[in-house]
Protein backbone atom coordinates (compact mmCIF):
# COMPACT_ATOMS: atom_id res chain seq x y z
CA UNK A 1 0.00 0.00 0.00
CA UNK A 2 1.38 3.42 -0.96
CA UNK A 3 0.69 6.37 1.31
CA UNK A 4 0.42 9.96 0.20
CA UNK A 5 2.98 12.45 1.42
CA UNK A 6 0.34 13.90 3.76
CA UNK A 7 -0.28 10.51 5.42
CA UNK A 8 3.48 9.86 5.72
CA UNK A 9 3.90 13.25 7.34
CA UNK A 10 1.08 12.57 9.83
CA UNK A 11 2.53 9.16 10.74
CA UNK A 12 5.97 10.71 11.17
CA UNK A 13 4.62 13.52 13.34
CA UNK A 14 2.67 11.02 15.47
CA UNK A 15 5.86 9.02 16.04
CA UNK A 16 7.84 12.15 16.92
CA UNK A 17 5.13 13.21 19.37
CA UNK A 18 5.21 9.77 21.01
CA UNK A 19 9.00 9.99 21.44
CA UNK A 20 8.75 13.45 22.98
CA UNK A 21 5.97 12.36 25.36
CA UNK A 22 7.98 9.30 26.38
CA UNK A 23 10.98 11.54 27.05
CA UNK A 24 8.92 13.98 29.13
CA UNK A 25 7.54 11.09 31.19
CA UNK A 26 11.04 9.74 31.95
CA UNK A 27 12.42 13.20 32.80
CA UNK A 28 9.36 13.90 34.95
CA UNK A 29 10.31 11.07 37.31
CA UNK A 30 13.53 12.89 38.25
CA UNK A 31 11.69 15.03 40.78
CA UNK A 32 11.77 12.01 43.09
CA UNK A 33 15.58 11.81 42.75
CA UNK A 34 16.46 15.29 44.05
CA UNK A 35 17.80 14.00 47.42
CA UNK A 36 20.00 11.40 45.67
CA UNK A 37 21.32 13.94 43.16
CA UNK A 38 22.09 16.33 46.04
CA UNK A 39 23.94 13.54 47.87
CA UNK A 40 25.98 12.77 44.73
CA UNK A 41 26.95 16.44 44.44
CA UNK A 42 27.96 16.52 48.14
CA UNK A 43 30.14 13.41 47.77
CA UNK A 44 31.90 14.80 44.71
CA UNK A 45 32.43 18.27 46.21
CA UNK A 46 33.82 16.79 49.43
CA UNK A 47 36.19 14.63 47.41
CA UNK A 48 37.38 17.54 45.31
CA UNK A 49 37.92 19.73 48.38
CA UNK A 50 40.44 17.11 49.55
CA UNK A 51 42.30 17.30 46.19
CA UNK A 52 40.82 14.03 44.94
CA UNK A 53 39.51 13.19 41.49
CA UNK A 54 36.53 11.70 39.68
CA UNK A 55 36.84 8.49 37.64
CA UNK A 56 33.96 7.75 35.26
CA UNK A 57 33.16 4.53 33.40
CA UNK A 58 30.51 3.08 31.11
CA UNK A 59 30.04 1.14 27.87
CA UNK A 60 28.74 2.29 24.48
CA UNK A 61 26.44 5.28 24.92
CA UNK A 62 27.37 5.33 28.60
CA UNK A 63 31.06 5.55 27.60
CA UNK A 64 30.13 8.60 25.54
CA UNK A 65 28.27 9.99 28.56
CA UNK A 66 31.33 9.42 30.76
CA UNK A 67 33.49 11.30 28.26
CA UNK A 68 30.89 14.06 28.04
CA UNK A 69 30.88 14.44 31.83
CA UNK A 70 34.68 14.47 32.04
CA UNK A 71 34.90 17.15 29.34
CA UNK A 72 32.29 19.35 31.03
CA UNK A 73 34.14 19.14 34.35
CA UNK A 74 37.71 19.36 33.12
CA UNK A 75 37.20 22.08 30.53
CA UNK A 76 34.18 24.17 31.49
CA UNK A 77 30.44 24.05 31.98
CA UNK A 78 28.39 27.24 31.68
CA UNK A 79 31.02 29.43 33.39
CA UNK A 80 34.75 29.97 33.79
CA UNK A 81 36.32 28.14 36.73
CA UNK A 82 39.32 26.01 37.60
CA UNK A 83 39.61 22.68 35.81
CA UNK A 84 38.19 19.78 37.82
CA UNK A 85 40.32 16.60 37.88
CA UNK A 86 38.45 13.74 36.29
CA UNK A 87 39.11 10.88 33.91
CA UNK A 88 36.76 9.01 31.60
CA UNK A 89 38.12 5.47 31.77
CA UNK A 90 36.77 4.61 28.33
CA UNK A 91 39.24 6.87 26.53
CA UNK A 92 42.50 4.92 26.74
CA UNK A 93 42.22 2.23 24.07
CA UNK A 94 45.65 0.78 24.90
CA UNK A 95 44.77 0.24 28.57
CA UNK A 96 41.36 -1.19 27.74
CA UNK A 97 42.51 -3.58 25.03
CA UNK A 98 45.51 -4.75 27.07
CA UNK A 99 43.25 -5.53 30.05
CA UNK A 100 40.71 -7.27 27.80
CA UNK A 101 43.42 -9.29 26.06
CA UNK A 102 45.57 -10.17 29.07
CA UNK A 103 42.72 -10.72 31.55
CA UNK A 104 39.11 -10.37 30.40
CA UNK A 105 36.78 -7.66 29.11
CA UNK A 106 35.34 -7.46 32.62
CA UNK A 107 38.68 -5.98 33.78
CA UNK A 108 38.92 -3.00 31.37
CA UNK A 109 37.80 -0.48 34.00
CA UNK A 110 38.75 -2.26 37.22
CA UNK A 111 42.45 -2.41 36.31
CA UNK A 112 42.39 1.35 35.79
CA UNK A 113 40.56 1.85 39.10
CA UNK A 114 43.16 -0.36 40.78
CA UNK A 115 45.97 1.80 39.34
CA UNK A 116 44.46 5.29 39.60
CA UNK A 117 41.93 5.41 42.44
CA UNK A 118 42.75 6.54 45.93
CA UNK A 119 40.52 6.47 48.98
CA UNK A 120 37.97 9.27 48.79
CA UNK A 121 38.24 9.77 45.04
CA UNK A 122 34.79 9.26 43.52
CA UNK A 123 33.81 6.74 40.84
CA UNK A 124 30.81 7.50 38.65
CA UNK A 125 29.65 4.19 37.17
CA UNK A 126 27.15 4.39 34.31
CA UNK A 127 25.14 1.38 33.09
CA UNK A 128 21.63 1.65 31.65
CA UNK A 129 20.87 -1.94 32.73
CA UNK A 130 22.82 -1.79 35.97
CA UNK A 131 24.27 -5.20 35.16
CA UNK A 132 27.28 -4.52 32.89
CA UNK A 133 29.95 -6.97 34.14
CA UNK A 134 32.90 -4.63 33.57
CA UNK A 135 31.18 -1.71 35.31
CA UNK A 136 30.24 -3.96 38.25
CA UNK A 137 33.84 -5.20 38.50
CA UNK A 138 35.02 -1.57 38.60
CA UNK A 139 32.54 -0.90 41.40
CA UNK A 140 33.75 -3.92 43.38
CA UNK A 141 37.38 -2.78 43.14
CA UNK A 142 36.29 0.75 44.10
CA UNK A 143 34.59 -0.60 47.21
CA UNK A 144 37.71 -2.59 48.14
CA UNK A 145 39.73 0.63 47.88
CA UNK A 146 37.19 2.62 49.95
CA UNK A 147 36.26 4.76 46.96
CA UNK A 148 32.65 6.02 47.00
CA UNK A 149 30.55 5.09 43.96
CA UNK A 150 27.78 7.06 42.32
CA UNK A 151 25.77 4.75 40.06
CA UNK A 152 23.74 6.03 37.13
CA UNK A 153 21.49 3.23 35.99
CA UNK A 154 18.05 2.50 34.60
CA UNK A 155 15.21 -0.01 34.55
CA UNK A 156 15.11 -1.64 38.03
CA UNK A 157 18.65 -0.47 38.84
CA UNK A 158 20.25 -3.89 38.50
CA UNK A 159 23.20 -4.89 40.66
CA UNK A 160 24.71 -1.41 40.30
CA UNK A 161 21.88 0.13 42.32
CA UNK A 162 22.60 -2.32 45.14
CA UNK A 163 26.36 -1.72 45.14
CA UNK A 164 26.53 2.06 44.65
CA UNK A 165 26.82 4.41 47.61
CA UNK A 166 24.49 6.79 45.77
CA UNK A 167 22.29 5.01 43.21
CA UNK A 168 20.62 7.28 40.66
CA UNK A 169 18.09 4.95 39.05
CA UNK A 170 16.04 6.13 36.07
CA UNK A 171 13.04 3.82 36.33
CA UNK A 172 12.29 3.43 32.64
CA UNK A 173 12.65 0.36 30.43
CA UNK A 174 13.57 2.28 27.28
CA UNK A 175 17.36 2.58 26.98
CA UNK A 176 17.15 5.81 24.97
CA UNK A 177 15.00 7.47 27.64
CA UNK A 178 17.39 6.29 30.37
CA UNK A 179 20.38 7.73 28.48
CA UNK A 180 18.59 11.04 27.86
CA UNK A 181 17.78 11.29 31.56
CA UNK A 182 21.36 10.40 32.50
CA UNK A 183 22.56 13.37 30.46
CA UNK A 184 20.21 15.65 32.38
CA UNK A 185 21.54 14.25 35.68
CA UNK A 186 25.12 14.70 34.44
CA UNK A 187 24.44 18.32 33.50
CA UNK A 188 22.85 18.92 36.91
CA UNK A 189 25.90 17.41 38.63
CA UNK A 190 28.27 19.50 36.52
CA UNK A 191 26.39 22.73 37.22
CA UNK A 192 26.18 22.12 40.96
CA UNK A 193 29.77 20.93 41.33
Amino acid sequence: MVFSNGVKRLVMEKNITAIIESHKKAIGKLGNKIPEISEAVRKIINSLKDSNKILICGNGGSAADSQHMAAELMVRFEKERKAIPCVALSTNASNMTAAANDYAFEKIFSRQIEALAHSNDVVVAISTSGDSPNVLEAVRISKEKDVPVIGLTGKDGGELARLADVPLVVRDINTARVQETHILIIHALCKLI
